[in-house]
């Protein structure tokens, strides 16, 4: 049976030529009471958080580092390692500690596995950004959560360096980097390459670095971008794979002295194969639309994180009057779960008012009469507003569906209403190709 047609607008000849979309940096930083910018976070938390690490270098105790699994938590944890023993911390004293595939820091065996450790001081990075008891059950440890994800609960008693109410956000290697830079006079060549790769990791390779974000042409003069994008790809692999092998991209990054180190690493390489491979096997999935038109669905079920690498692509080649939302659903990747990842569509970056993803996710929540809310819990519509997504289980997904009525057919226009045309699509890289989703061309 032949799709419907979504619409979809055919541009005129002045909108041929792609639509200019803002920078990352074009927007508006938030400024004090004397017109000083304030980023990348609270300039008060940014210098408890440099008092914080000098005590911990300071004091031969055990400190232990819990980056996020991604590049940007990986490269921000590596950062805060390398200022630690600049600071004089000894190697031997600082341990990691590596979440468990579908977990958080809040989970109690996570909390268990990070006490018997014996830490005196935890530095949680890139994560952790939930309300919450203590880091350990221990009155003694001193904890630091450095993170970017949107939030305004945190565990008990942590000490906190947040960006995100302070745009443009700053991604968490690059908070950390903002923090340790002027910590020491020589630390910058140790730790400016691996704030480019988290960076890149999070905000894409085609980011323009410009104010307030730090000028890093020296950072790009001694190592290539191709480098740096490379190695970030090399980086978030192993973590994507079913067997959740996070510590190699870990033991690779702090092992590297400069991206190409990681460019050799045989086990990243192998996991990005076989990421490659998986991604090009789930990617050519059908979407559905919600009844709305604005979130485009698309399921898979694969025991490999590429919900995120298939929304993000898709999310640059759909493009629709209405879509504002690609939202891609893995019921493989952890059982009796459903692991979704949402990112805006292109083609609604410069919509007016701007597209939230966790606004648009807790408005379709609550249409919901019962208690769906709360049986989704505290991993439902989390992350970024740019990129959101979720962890909930398999029956409470299907009334979130039904909440948005996908697959449903879209009411008719109202009279007088304009018709629009069926479609444009920008070119994909991927071989099947979008038109035979829409019905034929007219």
């Amino acid at each position: 049976m032949k799709r419907k047609a979504v619409d979809i607008v055919e541009p005129s000849n002045s909108k041929r030529q792609r639509e200019h979309l803002l920078d990352y940096c074009d927007v508006r930083p938030r400024q004090d009471d004397q017109g000083a910018t304030l980023w990348p976070a609270s300039p008060g938390a940014i210098e408890s958080a440099r008092v914080f690490l000098k005590e911990c270098a300071s004091s031969q105790q055990k400190i232990l580092i819990v980056p996020d699994k991604d590049a940007d938590g990986l490269d921000a944890g590596v950062i805060v390692h390398r200022t630690l023993t600049a600071l004089g911390a000894a190697a031997s004293s600082i341990d990691v500690h590596l979440v468990a595939k579908g977990n958080t820091i809040h989970d109690e065996e996570e909390r268990e596995a990070m006490k018997k450790k014996n830490p005196k001081y935890i530095i949680v990075v890139d994560q952790g950004s939930s309300a919450g008891p203590e880091v350990i059950d221990d009155p003694a440890v001193k904890s630091l959560i450095i993170d970017h994800h949107l939030s305004d609960d945190f565990p008990k008693d942590a000490l906190v360096v947040s960006a995100c109410h302070y745009p443009p956000v700053a991604t968490s290697s690059l908070l950390t980097y903002e923090i340790c830079k002027d910590l020491l006079p020589d630390i910058v060549p140790l730790i400016g390459y691996m704030c480019a790769m988290g960076t890149h990791g999070d905000l894409g390779n085609t980011l323009k670095w410009a104010p307030p974000f730090p000028d890093m042409q020296d950072v790009f003069k001694t190592h290539t971008k191709k480098s740096i994008n490379d190695a970030v790809s090399l980086l978030n692999a192993p973590r994507r794979t079913a067997k959740f092998d996070v510590v190699s991209a870990w033991e690779a990054l702090l092992a590297a002295s400069s991206p190409k180190d990681i460019l050799t690493n045989r086990r990243l390489l192998s996991a990005r194969a076989e990421i490659n491979e998986e991604v090009e096997r789930q990617t050519h999935t059908a979407p559905k639309f919600s009844k709305d038109g604005k979130i485009a669905v698309f399921r898979i079920n694969s025991a490999a994180q590429v919900h995120p690498v298939i929304a993000t692509r898709w999310a640059g080649h759909l493009k629709s009057a209405k879509l504002e939302i690609v939202l891609v659903a893995n019921s493989g990747y952890l059982p009796g779960k459903v692991n979704f990842s949402c990112r805006i569509a292109r083609c609604a970056r410069n919509r007016d008012p701007p597209v939230n993803i966790i606004s648009s996710l807790k408005a379709v929540a609550d249409l919901d009469t019962t208690d769906l809310v709360t049986r989704m819990g505290e991993n439902f519509a989390r992350g970024h507003k740019e990129a959101s997504g979720g962890i909930i289980g398999i029956k409470e997904f299907e009334e979130l569906m039904a909440l948005m009525k996908v697959g449903e057919k879209s009411d008719p226009p109202l009279e007088g209403e304009k018709k629009t045309s069926k479609k444009t699509m920008q070119k994909s890289p991927q071989k099947n190709k979008l038109d035979g989703y829409f019905g034929k061309k007219s």
